[in-house]
């Protein structure tokens, strides 16, 4: 049986974690990356149909690609971050799932269905995105994930031919926490929750 993760686990997790708009100058390693993804797909997608697709952009090359699609807001610390993050969607996932999900037909569940195919793969890889948020900070990274760029033009910049789209974009890298704004408040329970 799982274990209630104690105090130090939740908050560097959730608790006393934030999202970092400035990075420190210090480069994320690769093999740390790689771990990252190791840890993120074994969270739980439906059918395991793992539709998430990761572009780590760390190089000058891949961050001059990137710039022009970032709203203005977003330029200059994306550029500024050891690594971005394209979290992004194959719509052509099902292909793969009489591996990933042997014990049934489960591609026949999505083949000449093209709404439930866009909303399986929006919503799974939005949570294999919040997976990588998650397992990056348990590495100890820290994270920016955003919104603000242009889909279509990071889409035709680095998925042009292939059934891959944007999803979101995440800044990864250690972060610099004197930078940071003191927290934003949260809802109370009441505010987002009730019971039935």
């Amino acid at each position: 049986m799982s274990e209630h993760l104690d105090q130090g686990a939740l908050d560097q997790l959730f608790l006393q974690a934030r999202t970092h708009s400035k990075f420190l100058d210090k480069p994320v390693p690769q093999e740390l990356l790689r771990q990252l993804v190791d840890i993120l797909k074994m969270g739980p997608t439906s059918g395991n149909s793992q539709p998430g697709r990761f572009v780590f952009v760390t190089s000058p090359e891949g961050k001059a690609l990137l710039k022009p699609h970032l709203s203005e807001g977003n330029r200059d610390k994306t550029m500024a971050a050891p690594v971005c993050v394209i979290i992004a969607q194959d719509l052509e996932f099902y292909e793969r799932l009489p591996y990933l999900f042997p014990h049934t037909d489960a591609r026949s569940w999505f083949v000449g269905k093209p709404e439930h195919i866009a909303t399986t793969a929006f919503r799974n890889s939005s949570l294999q995105g919040a997976y990588l948020i998650l397992a990056a900070r348990a590495l100890g990274l820290d994270c920016g994930p955003m919104s603000g760029f242009d889909n279509a033009g990071v889409d035709k910049a680095f998925f042009d031919g292939t059934p891959l789209k944007s999803n979101f974009l995440c800044n990864l890298g250690y972060g610099d926490h004197p930078a940071l704004r003191p927290r934003s408040p949260r809802p109370t329970f009441d505010d987002l929750a009730r019971f039935a």
